[in-house]
C-alpha cells in the first residue's frame, strides 16, 4: 500500500463575511472521503503572516510545516474586484521553496455569475512563479449564496453536480501529486 497523498486545502480569505469558506470546507470534506488521501484544512484566519514576501519574518512556522509536508494543494479563492484576495497572495508568497514541483487545483467563488473565474485568471501567473504545477481546469461556484444554505450545507439541487466536479478534479490532482512526488524523491 502506498503512502497517502497529503493535500492542503487553502481557504483563500480572512474576510469575516466570507461565503467562500463554505465551498472550501465542502471541498475538504469530499477529499476526506477519498482513499489514500489525507486532507489538511488551512484557514488563513488561524495563521499570522507578518511582513511581506518570502522573508523569514513573514513565515508562520505552522504553515511552513504544512506546505513542506503537503504533496498537493487545492486553493479555494473568492473573487474580489476581479482578482484574488491579498490574504491569499500573502500566504502563497511566504513559502516559495515548499511549493516547487507540487500540483495545485483551484476552485473559484463569487456572489455573481462569474464564479471566481477572474480571480483564478489573475492567480495562475502568480502561482506558476512559485513553482506550483497548475491543473488544466477548475471548479467554479457562481452565486455562492444560492449553492449553500446559511449553515454551510450544500443545497440538494447542486450537490450531485459539485460532488462530481470536485471529485473529478481531485482525481487529476492526486494523479499529478503521485507523479511529482515520485519524481521529487528520485
Amino acid at each position: 500500500m502506498s503512502q497517502p497523498i497529503k493535500i492542503a486545502v487553502l481557504a483563500g480569505t480572512t474576510r469575516k463575511q466570507r461565503q467562500s469558506i463554505h465551498a472550501a470546507r465542502y471541498i475538504a470534506r469530499i477529499g476526506e472521503l477519498l482513499p489514500d488521501v489525507e486532507i489538511v484544512f488551512v484557514d488563513p484566519v488561524d495563521f499570522s503572516f507578518e511582513g511581506d514576501g518570502n522573508d523569514p519574518e513573514g513565515k508562520d512556522e505552522r504553515y511552513t510545516k504544512i506546505t513542506g509536508e503537503a504533496d498537493a494543494f487545492f486553493v479555494v479563492t473568492p473573487e474580489y474586484n476581479h482578482s484574488f484576495p491579498g490574504s491569499l497572495k500573502r500566504m502563497l508568497d511566504s513559502e516559495l521553496a515548499n511549493y516547487n514541483h507540487k500540483p495545485v487545483a483551484f476552485a473559484g467563488v463569487s456572489n455573481g455569475h462569474w464564479g471566481g473565474v477572474r480571480a483564478i485568471e489573475s492567480l495562475v501567473p502568480a502561482v506558476r512563479e512559485t513553482g506550483l504545477v497548475v491543473m488544466s481546469w477548475d471548479v467554479y461556484f457562481p452565486n455562492i449564496q444560492d449553492v449553500f444554505d446559511e449553515t454551510g450545507v450544500i443545497v440538494d439541487e447542486y450537490s450531485k453536480r459539485y460532488e462530481t466536479n470536485v471529485t473529478k478534479l481531485y482525481t487529476e490532482l492526486i494523479w499529478f501529486a503521485r507523479l511529482l512526488k515520485s519524481a521529487r524523491h528520485e
